[in-house]
């Protein structure tokens, strides 16, 4: 697709919280908050030029790689939200994507995201074909600390297993990342999610799961934080650290 005449470099859109978004409680789910920083992020890569329909031409495609999300609060069931992006960095194969959350003009959580090409074909990283100098770079942080990497050398319990099914995968074929998060927070506490006690997630983004592969969902928890990890075969293919208030 071309470029849109709508086009700017900061990209906003609202939404407004429906109860299919929301906890029992009436406030939103981490997970969905997490489906809109994805659809955010495509309608921006969209009005851009640079989305999934215009990578496939030359066999590639975006993947999170890591992802850091901290919340001041969480809107509610009927508030509408106001979400902000922009591109902090792209070269070669990388991007560091912000998104920021308002409401009523109040920013309540900021995300930073880092997303690498790969070849849709191979499944290996690609240098991006497509132009993108057109996307301003703003060097504006979302968050109070960056991505990084998890320290996952511990001492994990095995909660249970999951396999992969059709309705986990996404448009690039393997299971969405939003789906390993879901995952996790199902065999946390609940009452930890209902008194809004996430301070901030770290997530990494390490292998592809595919259609009925098996994976192993172990964790570690103390009262600052929680540590998850999804692995196929023994090997990591995520990691989540959970920050608790």
């Amino acid at each position: 697709m071309p470029i849109s005449p709508n086009f700017k470099s900061i990209y906003e859109q609202e939404f407004e919280l429906s109860f299919l978004n929301c906890y029992p409680n009436g406030l939103l789910k981490y997970t969905d908050l997490c489906n809109f920083i994805q659809i955010v992020a495509g309608n921006h890569a969209d009005l851009g030029g640079i989305s999934y329909s215009d990578m496939q031409t030359e066999n590639q495609a975006w993947v999170i790689s890591k992802m850091r999300l901290e919340v001041i609060k969480l809107p509610k069931w009927r508030d509408k939200v106001v979400v902000k992006t922009w591109i902090k960095t792209l070269e070669n194969s990388r991007s560091i994507r912000c998104i920021e959350f308002y409401l009523n003009g109040e920013k309540i959580i900021g995300c930073e995201t880092f997303w690498v090409v790969i070849n849709t074909k191979t499944r290996k990283p690609d240098l991006l074909a497509l132009p993108h100098d057109h996307f301003e770079k703003y060097e504006k942080n979302a968050t109070e600390k960056s991505t990084n990497k998890i320290d996952i050398d511990l001492d994990l319990n095995i909660l249970g297993n999951k396999k992969v099914l059709f309705s986990d995968l996404d448009v690039v074929n393997h299971a969405n990342n939003v789906k390993y998060l879901e995952w996790c927070l199902d065999l946390e506490n609940p009452k930890n999610l209902l008194r809004s006690k996430v301070k901030a997630f770290d997530m990494n983004f390490i292998r592809e799961l595919n259609l009925n592969d098996e994976a192993q969902i172990s964790n570690t928890s103390s009262e600052n934080e929680s540590v998850f990890t999804i692995s196929k075969e023994n090997k990591i293919a995520y990691a989540l650290k959970v920050e608790w208030k």
